[in-house]
């Protein structure tokens, strides 16, 4: 592992970065101000025709299919690396509109009443050891299910290191956090309560606790048909309550389900170019608009404060070094701060990093021979986005 550096020069290289990022957040783009810059395309009126036809009959979007494989093959040739967690290339869904319901799993299939308990659960500060945080305390219903935080506060007002990131749309998918260290929603509905820096308590103390509680043994009999409190019991109910947080279906699955007016012309375009010119169909792709692949960013802060070595810390593959699981993109507008480390304060920054091509740190003589030192996701390259065409690709990202 490599040595922390969290001296003067660490803090200065952290700070020249968040420079790069105000700078981003209000910056005009790559374009000179004398570029001319049309509002919309000419052929706006075409481009609607063609996106009002099924999805599957939609213009070809820009997917590397190719690019990501070769690239996961370089670095393992080049560092070595041996692991199941290898890439296997860019899997493209057409985007979808929401299902009517959520799926559940056969093992924890879903009921009113259980539930309504994990409702419960989820909002009861009672399964913290300071009887003071909740599952809530980090993902509120008004934020999008996140805080609004850069990253969140827990046990005795600690600072965690990462953004809480929404919850909406957790039915989808099989791991979950940033590093995909769950391995279920049932594992992860667990995970906060243990860990030191959140609720930093013993799920089994935190069942019998609850077990003194006479509503609470009546509302595990009405959701499990006894009143024995367990910590499975617990998981298995937040998890079907997480499961059951979808966001609302708004404009952009109107469209989809062919309300032909849900999307005005600067949506639709924004739409039309996140499946082309903007390249974010590579990654965020179906329903939940998610590959559930990891991904590195170049935000790895690699041998520097705030260091974070992402998915590398559950899996040990070196490849894996600064890579974080893809969030899904419903809701977004809703769930600020953005990234892993909540950098970006509003989409605006976030399209602005994109469209240069996010960081591509460089090692120092001393990481040279570094077999650790993290590479930027090859899929990341310079858009060349208009400052009309980011405004309609924001626009876009707000319908969903």
């Amino acid at each position: 592992m490599v040595e922390n550096m969290s001296g003067v020069f660490g803090v200065f290289r952290f700070c020249a970065l968040f420079v790069f990022v105000a700078f981003a957040t209000i910056a005009s783009g790559a374009e000179s101000s004398a570029q001319k810059d049309f509002d919309l395309p000419k052929d706006i009126a075409k481009l609607r025709a063609s996106y009002l036809r099924p999805s599957s009959e939609w213009i070809a979007p820009h997917i590397d299919f190719s690019l990501i494989g070769a690239d996961s093959a370089q670095n393992a040739e080049s560092k070595g690396a041996k692991s199941k967690n290898a890439d296997s290339g860019v899997s493209y869904r057409e985007l979808a509109p929401l299902p009517p319901a959520p799926p559940y799993p056969e093992s924890n299939p879903y009921t009113k009443q259980k539930a309504e308990l994990g409702r419960k659960l989820f909002h009861d500060p009672k399964l913290s050891k300071s009887d003071q945080i909740a599952c809530a305390s980090c993902h509120d219903k008004e934020l999008g299910f996140g805080d609004g935080r850069r990253v969140s506060y827990g046990h005795d007002r600690q600072l965690g290191r990462r953004n809480s990131p929404s919850i909406i749309m957790s039915a989808f998918g099989e791991e979950k956090f940033w590093d995909g260290r769950a391995k279920s929603l049932e594992d992860q509905a667990l995970m906060p309560i243990i860990d030191p820096k959140e609720m930093a308590y013993d799920p089994k103390k935190a069942a019998k606790k609850l077990s003194k509680i006479a509503s609470y043994r009546a509302d595990f009999n009405e959701a499990f048909g006894t009143p024995k409190i367990t910590q499975e019991r617990i998981a298995q109910a937040i998890a079907t309550y997480e499961r059951s947080l979808m966001p609302r279906a708004g404009k952009f699955d109107r469209f989809l389900q062919g309300q032909a007016d849900a999307l005005n012309d600067e949506e639709l375009w924004g739409l039309h170019l996140f499946r082309t010119k903007a390249r974010c169909l590579n990654c965020h792709d179906g329903v939940e608009m998610s590959d559930g692949k990891y991904h590195n960013l170049g935000l790895t802060y690699y041998g520097r404060m705030y260091e974070d070595l992402g998915r590398y810390e559950v899996s040990g593959d070196r490849r894996d070094v600064g890579r974080f699981k893809t969030p899904s993109l419903r809701g977004v507008s809703r769930s600020a701060p953005y990234m892993h480390n909540g950098l970006f304060p509003n989409l605006k920054g976030v399209i602005n990093a994109y469209n240069g091509g996010m960081f591509r740190p460089r090692p120092t003589a001393e990481q040279q021979d570094d077999p650790l030192f993290p590479t930027t996701d090859a899929l990341l390259k310079p858009l060349g986005l208009s400052e009309a065409e980011k405004r309609a690709l924001e626009a876009f990202l707000m319908t969903l």
